[in-house]
């Protein structure tokens, strides 16, 4: 008996109850420095969903390492929480039918991880199998979704659930130079869960096809941890030509993927790139020769909650779905992007 591919069933994404505008947060932190004002303002991001802390008498905020690691299990358990209800609530379903859990997190170092954390709090069976994929960045929702998806196939019939909780704000330093503001007017915090299953039967959803994977081995610290001796703390550093180096290498993994399956890019109807930055989006657009309108849910992802890490494709796809314009047979590819540096891509078909 011939067996279905895994497909995506349903789909579920959570942020903290606060949105800020970009000038929000410039004055709550009493941002002095006009490059980094312009680096907000030029962000083209309107409003994020964060975790924000409150300012000293200065201006500053005085979260520990410490206290930024409970900031991320605190927002995860609460965003996780969220997100798999809205998930698995329109397949009326429960945490408890769940067979395999997958948690992707780069934003606060876990042990035991996010899936033991959501197994004893959340409901899940003490057999649920369970994956955590911790520090591969932006692009880890499509590493999570390989061995996802291939759990799936190799059991028909059992769900599997993976869920992308990222709390950047549990990252942030606060000053004034222009490395920390390039991070600082960029992430949000979010969380998307997907829940998966193979079939003997056609299920709705796009089935996952298969995947690629590129790393670009000379721009390995292009993103990057490092730890602050001034701060006390951990920050995020991001290269000025991450945009370019990403968007050179964009073609090697999608044409490769599109060539095992004969297609060309043109029939590819959907596209779902991870929401990056303004600048990255159009180092993909150019480099793979694909339109505004294609990345019209990116550009909004964006726009309206910044780069939400390796969730930002799953809310991308969420909102595809929502659209109602997919076909029957209508081909899609996921991208992500993230340190390593590294370049994802995902094939479906609905």
């Amino acid at each position: 008996m011939s067996i279905n591919p895994a497909r995506i069933r349903s789909i579920g994404t959570a942020n903290p109850p606060d949105r800020y505008t970009q000038q929000d947060i410039l004055d709550r932190f009493r941002v002095a420095n006009p490059v980094v004002q312009s680096l907000f303002k030029a962000s083209h991001i309107e409003g994020r969903y964060l975790f924000l802390p409150e300012a000293d008498e200065s201006g500053v905020p005085t979260e520990s390492q410490e206290e930024l690691l409970r900031k991320h299990r605190k927002g995860a358990m609460q965003l996780g929480r969220q997100a798999i209800e809205r998930c698995l609530a329109p397949r009326n379903i429960q945490t408890r039918d769940i067979d395999y859990l997958c948690c992707i997190s780069s934003t606060g170092l876990m042990l035991p991880g996010l899936t033991a954390m959501y197994i004893k709090h959340l409901g899940f069976r003490t057999d649920c199998h369970r994956t955590d994929v911790v520090g591969m960045g932006c692009n880890a929702g499509l590493n999570g979704l390989n061995p996802v998806v291939a759990w799936c196939n190799a059991n028909p019939g059992r769900r599997a659930l993976m869920v992308c909780c990222e709390v950047n704000s549990a990252l942030y330093v606060y000053d004034d130079t222009v490395g920390t503001g390039v991070v600082n007017s960029l992430f949000g915090d979010g969380c998307a869960a997907a829940l998966l299953r193979s079939d003997e039967e056609q299920a709705e959803g796009p089935a996952v096809l298969g995947f690629q994977s590129h790393i670009i081995p000379e721009a390995w610290d292009a993103m990057r941890y490092d730890w602050s001796s001034s701060h006390g703390k951990f920050s995020f550093h991001l290269a000025r030509d991450v945009p370019y180096v990403l968007g050179l290498n964009a073609e090697i993994p999608v044409d490769t993927l599109l060539g095992r399956f004969n297609l060309k890019r043109r029939e590819i109807s959907h596209w779902l790139v991870h929401s990056g930055g303004k600048k990255v989006i159009d180092a993909i657009k150019y480099n793979i020769g694909i339109t505004a309108h294609d990345v019209r849910h990116t550009s909004a992802i964006l726009r309206e909650y910044g780069n939400l890490g390796s969730g930002s494709f799953l809310f991308s796809f969420d909102r595809l779905q929502k659209e109602g314009c997919v076909r029957p047979g209508d081909y899609g590819v996921m991208m992500t992007m993230g340190p390593g540096s590294t370049i994802e891509t995902a094939l479906l078909q609905w």
